[in-house]
């Protein structure tokens, strides 16, 4: 029940902060949500920190991993909300915006989870 609540816990937080983010900076932008793109970045290189700091460290335990990565990390992404907003580019917008949008979050993610990975090992 412990693990159940550190995750409700930290994605609770994570969504609120998701939820600020893109409110402040998706309408400033008509054919790119820019919020909701940093939002999946940060997270991913912060989510590449923390389980990279964890395996070369044993930093974490279990359950801050569980509140960190699991929780706030899976609550501040979003990939139905990059899914969605990928759709309306798609239908409202041009096809450029579009493939900007989804290809360059999906490699610039990953890229950003590997950026993580590779600076917890320096520290």
């Amino acid at each position: 029940m412990k693990q159940i609540v550190l995750v409700f816990i930290g994605g609770g937080l994570g969504s609120v902060l998701r939820y600020w983010i893109s409110k402040i900076l998706n309408p400033y932008y008509s054919n790119f949500y820019l919020g909701t793109f940093l939002v999946n970045i940060i997270g991913c290189l912060l989510i590449g920190l923390l389980l990279g700091i964890t395996i070369k460290n044993d930093l974490l335990s279990q359950n801050q991993t569980l509140l960190l990565a699991t929780g706030f990390c899976g609550g501040f992404t979003t990939f139905s909300t990059f899914a969605l907003e990928g759709h309306s580019l798609l239908k409202e917008s041009t096809l450029l915006h579009f493939s900007v949008y989804t290809i360059g979050s999906i490699v610039i993610g990953i890229l950003a989870v590997s950026l993580g990975l590779w600076i917890s090992k320096l520290l």
